[in-house]
This record gives C-alpha cells, sequence and structure tokens, in this order.
C-alpha cells in the first residue's frame, strides 16, 4: 500500500516538473492581447469578445490592452519586445502587415519579426458620410467628391489600415483624389466625420454600423460582394455601380519572435477554439464578422498574399511611405 502511495505521490511530482503547455494546460498567469489601436474600434471589439471567450476556456483572466500609434506600430512593437513566453499577444488587422510598405522607417518587418497564431475572422466595410451631408448614394458622394476634390477629407484610423486600401481602391474606381487624414484608431475618425470635420471614412463594418443605426453618420455602401446581415438596408458598391470596389477587412493573433512552437500551438488550438464558440453563438455574427478557421501556416500564406496586393494598390496610386 505504502508503495502504491509512493509511486502516485512520485508520478504527481513528475508532472508538476512537466510545463503546463506540455500538458495541455494554459498556465497560471495573465494572457494579454494588445490592440494598437484606441478603445471602440472595430479591432478593440473584436479582441473583447475574443479574450471573454479564451478567459471562459482557459480558466485564466485574458486581459485587452490598447497602446494606440504611429500606425498601430507602438502596439506592434511592445509586443515584438515582450518576453517570448505566450503570454503576451497581439490582436490586430491587416494594418500590421503593410508597416513596412505604409512607414518610411518601420521598426519591425511583420512577416519576420512575430509568430502568426491564428486568423480569426473578416469583414466587410462600411462608407459613411455626415448625417448632414446631401449626398445619398456611392454615385452622389463620388460625384461630388469629383468636382470639389479640395472640400472632401477621407478619415483614416490608420495606414495602412484595411480602410486605407479600400479607400485607395475607391478612388481609383471612382476616378477622383481625395485627401487622407490619418487618425490615432476608427473612433475619433468616426467622431470627426459624425460632426463633419471630415467627409467620409471606410472602415471595419463593426465600427461603424452602431452610429450608423443611431443616425449620428449615413451610410452610403457597403465593400462586400454581397450585402451584409447587419445592414441589410445599406447597398453594395457592387450594385451601386462599382464592381471594383469589393475589399474585405480581416483580423488576427501575433506572437512574438522566437515563441516556443508547442506554445504557438497550443495558443493557435484555443483561438481556433474560440472562435468558433463564437461563430457558433453568434456573437460575431452580430458585428458582421465572417469566422475564419485555418492552419499557422494557411495564415502565413494568406499575409504574404495580402501583403502582395496591397503593395500593388499603393504602388498604383502613387503612395508614399511616412
Amino acid at each position: 500500500m505504502k508503495s502504491k502511495t509512493w509511486i502516485a505521490a512520485l508520478s504527481l511530482g513528475l508532472s508538476l516538473m512537466v510545463p503546463a503547455w506540455a500538458q495541455g494546460k494554459f498556465p497560471d498567469g495573465t494572457l494579454r492581447l494588445v490592440v494598437p489601436f484606441a478603445a471602440g474600434g472595430g479591432v478593440d471589439q473584436a479582441a473583447r469578445l475574443l479574450s471573454r471567450q479564451l478567459q471562459s476556456d482557459l480558466g485564466v483572466p485574458v486581459i485587452v490592452e490598447n497602446r494606440a500609434g504611429a500606425s498601430g506600430t507602438v502596439g506592434g512593437k511592445f509586443v515584438q519586445t515582450a518576453t517570448p513566453d505566450g503570454m503576451t499577444l497581439l490582436f490586430s488587422a491587416a494594418t500590421h502587415v503593410l508597416a513596412r510598405q505604409v512607414l518610411a522607417n518601420p521598426p519591425y518587418d511583420p512577416q519576420t519579426d512575430f509568430a502568426p497564431v491564428a486568423r480569426v475572422g473578416e469583414a466587410p466595410l462600411m462608407l459613411v458620410i455626415p448625417p448632414s451631408a446631401p449626398q445619398k448614394t456611392l454615385k452622389d458622394v463620388l460625384d461630388a467628391a469629383r468636382a470639389q476634390p479640395d472640400k472632401w477629407t477621407a478619415a483614416l484610423p490608420a495606414l495602412g489600415a484595411p480602410s486605407h486600401l479600400a479607400t485607395l481602391l475607391l478612388a481609383q474606381q471612382g476616378q477622383l483624389k481625395l485627401t487622407v487624414a490619418p487618425y490615432r484608431g476608427t473612433a475619433p475618425a468616426l467622431a470627426d466625420v459624425a460632426g463633419g470635420h471630415a467627409q467620409l471614412l471606410l472602415d471595419s463594418i463593426i465600427s461603424l454600423q452602431g452610429m450608423a443605426r443611431a443616425g449620428k453618420v449615413k451610410a452610403v455602401a457597403v465593400s462586400s460582394a454581397q450585402r451584409s446581415g447587419v445592414a441589410p438596408d445599406v447597398p453594395t458598391a457592387v450594385e451601386s455601380g462599382f464592381p471594383g470596389v469589393v475589399y474585405n477587412s480581416w483580423y488576427g493573433v501575433w506572437a512574438p519572435k522566437g515563441t516556443p512552437a508547442d506554445r504557438v500551438q497550443f495558443l493557435h488550438r484555443a483561438i481556433n477554439k474560440a472562435t468558433a464558440e463564437l461563430a457558433r453563438s453568434g456573437a460575431y455574427t452580430t458585428l458582421g464578422i465572417l469566422p475564419v478557421l485555418e492552419s499557422t501556416e494557411q495564415f502565413r500564406q494568406f499575409v504574404a498574399k495580402d501583403v502582395a496586393r496591397s503593395a500593388e494598390l499603393l504602388k498604383e496610386a502613387g503612395f508614399k511611405p511616412e
């Protein structure tokens, strides 16, 4: 009997010596999701949904930290230089992967200085204008901007953001030149459009639909190929006569370079599980997010293709890094 007790105690002791990650468990401590934009925007809202689900699934505190600035690179740099132990992750949008294309002196290479963990979803963008603006359709907006370009400023949540690329695409397809004004996130950009200080904003439907429903901004079009279920009354750019304006935002999670592969894969499985649950419960759907479940390698390949496409669009627009 004593022998069995001793063996059981020894087994328990040995199991405690094995790192929690290796046992398929999340270690004690707080998991941080760093959002490189201001609170209240689409990236922030999506991150908070994921953090709550992960906290429930993993049984540990999961917090969201907003570290805005420099087109998302303030938060990105914070994660890049964090201890690569899997406890500090970056939750961002497509903006993150374009630092080298939109900044003259990028602080890192998004494709080589981070470990891709999971792409969690994508969402169409919505074009909004001030509620007092007389224009009602996308054609009205583009005609007015073409006629008086000096009176039309497009608000950008960040350089290299899906909003930025989609705005360039819109200008290209609409054959017009727009003055652009970068902001530190969606929330301040949206506030300026609502107040009439900027004339249009094309950004994730997640962050704009609330203000649009409340009548604080006027929704003109969405950038998806088909109408969004969260804004069924808003026509697509395609049906508004601009078939080339199809563009989606997307969201992903990255760890610092050097994070052990087993930890990356643990986090990948946990995030995919949480994403599937958010999709099943309808939590993502209410924000207009289409869930994405793919491997880390598929995520890496997707990023490479997205960067190539965006770089070409920036080049055609004559964009110069700042």
